[in-house]
């Protein structure tokens, strides 16, 4: 989980009765905050950040360290992170991953998995409501369930639970913010575990849109790790070099 965590930042069967309404009031909540985005447009983001890593006892700091990540569109990332001295660059370039390690050699590393790359629920890159909800249906969680609930006094559409269900895969949606939590049950090398993503402290960007500058990722209740924005700098004309594996190896 540390390396999925690092990388930024993983089914229950259909159940009968739901609500006829559940799946329009979700639908209706997605396409609510689409459409309030349908003038933004982020070609690439840049992102400074500290991040803490902690013991399984989710109490006690274990490591930390600073990240610069990179995003560029069409599913390009680079995160170049110094983790208690030692210096890694991360690439992702579609589906594959390469990396550099602190003595300099290049490798590919297997493949994110499914649903591992969480910079879709930050960036607001141009997608459909419709988009959206399949993606999040591919990760267990259900469009014909939902309810609404208040957080810190903001309205929050839950899609995937129902009111009191805190262990199934949900996304918490802010129809200003975007996703606020995002809860998943996924298979670690340690087994079966429920992963839950918190985003908060959100800022405007320019363009409109609002990102989280404090991440926090929980494992089967317990913190796992701790991200802290320091900035954010959207369309900054990244170069196509700086995400390529060729190039990567040369410097």
């Amino acid at each position: 989980m540390a390396r999925a965590a690092v990388l930024v930042l993983l089914l229950i069967p259909l159940c009968v009765g739901a609500p006829r309404g559940a799946a329009q009031d979700a639908k209706a909540a997605v396409e609510k905050f689409v459409a309030r985005l349908s003038d933004v447009s982020v070609a690439d983001l840049v992102i400074v950040q500290s991040l803490t890593l902690y013991h399984p006892d989710g109490r006690h700091p274990r490591s930390t360290g600073e990240q610069r990540v990179l995003f560029k569109l069409p599913r390009r990332q680079r995160l170049e992170q110094t983790v208690e001295g030692r210096r890694e660059v991360w690439l992702v370039a579609g589906d594959r991953v390469f990396v550099r390690h602190a003595d300099r050699k290049v490798q590919e590393a297997p493949a994110l998995p499914r649903g591992g790359d969480r910079s879709r629920l930050l960036v607001p890159f141009k997608r459909s409501a419709a988009d959206l909800l399949a993606e999040w249906r591919t990760l267990g969680v259900r469009d014909d369930v939902s309810h609404v609930v208040r957080v810190r006094d903001r309205p929050i559409t839950v899609i995937g639970a129902r009111a009191g269900e805190r262990d199934v895969p949900a996304v918490w949606l802010d129809a200003e913010h975007g996703v606020v939590r995002f809860v998943t049950r996924e298979t670690l090398p340690t087994g079966p575990a429920l992963i839950d993503l918190a985003f908060s402290e959100h800022r405007p960007l320019p363009g409109g849109f609002f990102f989280p500058y404090r991440q926090e990722a929980f494992v089967d209740g317990k913190l796992v790790l701790l991200i802290t924005v320091r900035s954010v700098q959207p369309n900054t004309n990244l170069p196509d070099s700086l995400f390529d594996p060729d190039a990567l190896r040369r410097e």
